[in-house]
């Protein structure tokens, strides 16, 4: 067999690379939201939380940073995922599906609505809670990999139109909720460790406008400048997704890809296989001692359920629909209205982004929230989830042809 190698094959291949290893993670983020409740809700509960408290310390010189596990994942690891996402951002709007600007419209809009419905519903129960309002932005996240992983559950019948149309409102998904997260969401701000980010940033710039292509003077620049930032009080993780900016997507001479690519290449199964994963086994461990089916029911876990399940799909449909009906896009080659109903119902699984911005909005200030609000994400997920496989499954066997 012969191998594509035209740029849209070479594009085509990295869509398929790149699904499968969602697809694969996803199912690992579920096998490891079930391990994490499951344990928690034992006799091994104890166990479980001091696996989360295990202490790391990382010293040098006068400078210590001493963490519980739990903290380590999700301000140092989770860097490293959204570093990840920076690069694929960067690539994709350079070289990849993102680049052909018409592409971009129809996810574009989906993003949208899936991100200002949900956060509306969320609002109009919770307005009215100085500590519930906080998490207006828990419900407008998606989850690419637990998304993915159940549109590969449905089979190969699925249009590879429509897996490119979630991957990219997924990915323009998560661009926004790092500008939300670097926005809404820090607290306590230090002037002296941001002007030393400043001066990390400024060294960063000066090494890319002076021509540097390798990918490590950056890499340990935005080590740097990710203590910088944890100690200045914007969350850690941004300075992963600034790092990735400054990476070059150019592929040198005598090499077959870019210092970006290869990173994408590398790091991906690291962030699929283990990062994730992780960040589900330190996160989804909730305890349903005292909870009931009205617990789902208070504000904020409804809002959340309420957010994701019916305001995502509310959204991204009534945004697509409108950009289609004004002319500015149309519909995917081989992909239907149900397909997209099922795809837009997808994006209300949330789950890893979610935790992530629930954990974010309720830090301080919200200790009888974090509980309530992981039972939300977990539900309105899971619902989400559900249906979204079953309208897909009902939307490709309408295109099976009869034998």
């Amino acid at each position: 067999m012969i191998k594509d190698l035209t740029p849209i094959g070479r594009f085509g291949r990295s869509i398929q690379r790149f699904i499968r290893l969602e697809s694969t993670g996803g199912l690992l983020l579920i096998a490891a939201t079930l391990l994490a409740m499951a344990v928690k809700n034992s006799t091994f509960s104890d166990l479980y939380i001091a696996f989360l408290n295990i202490p790391g310390m990382v010293q040098v010189g006068a400078l210590s940073i001493e963490k519980p596990l739990f903290l380590w994942v999700n301000d140092g690891w989770m860097a490293i995922f959204f570093f990840v996402v920076g690069l694929e951002i960067k690539y994709e709007l350079l070289h990849g599906h993102l680049s052909d600007r018409s592409q971009l419209v129809l996810p574009l809009a989906g993003a949208v609505g899936g991100v200002a419905v949900p956060a509306i519903i969320y609002l109009m129960l919770n307005w009215h809670d100085p500590v519930g309002v906080k998490g207006w932005a828990v419900p407008t996240a998606t989850d690419i990999a637990f998304a993915l992983g159940v549109l590969a559950a449905v089979g190969s019948r699925v249009p590879v139109a429509l897996k490119v149309f979630l991957m990219t409102l997924a990915i323009l998904d998560d661009l926004i909720a790092i500008v939300i997260i670097a926005l809404f969401y820090t607290s306590g701000l230090s002037l002296t460790s941001l002007v030393a980010a400043a001066i990390v940033l400024a060294l960063m710039l000066a090494l890319k406008l002076a021509g540097t292509r390798g990918p490590f003077p950056f890499i340990i620049l935005g080590a740097i400048l990710w203590v910088c930032v944890l100690k200045s009080g914007v969350h850690a993780t941004l300075a992963g997704v600034i790092t990735a900016f400054f990476i070059s997507t150019k592929i040198p001479e005598g090499h077959t890809v870019s210092p970006a690519k290869s990173l994408i290449e590398d790091l991906h199964p690291w962030v699929a296989f283990v990062i994730l994963p992780m960040f589900a086994l330190v996160n989804a461990g909730v305890s349903f001692e005292g909870l009931s089916i009205s617990s789902l029911f208070e504000p904020v876990p409804l809002g959340i359920t309420l957010g994701l399940f019916i305001g995502k799909p509310i959204g991204v449909m009534l945004c697509v629909a409108t950009a289609i009906m004004m002319g500015l896009a149309r519909l995917p080659t081989g992909v239907t209205w149900m397909h997209l109903f099922g795809v837009s119902v997808l994006c209300g699984v949330g789950f890893t982004m979610s935790l992530f911005i629930g954990g974010l909005a309720f830090a301080e200030g919200g200790a009888g929230y974090a509980r309530i609000d992981r039972l939300g994400i977990l539900f309105g997920s899971g619902l989400s989830a559900v249906l979204g496989y079953l309208i897909l499954v009902m939307a490709t066997k309408r295109q099976t042809p009869p034998a």
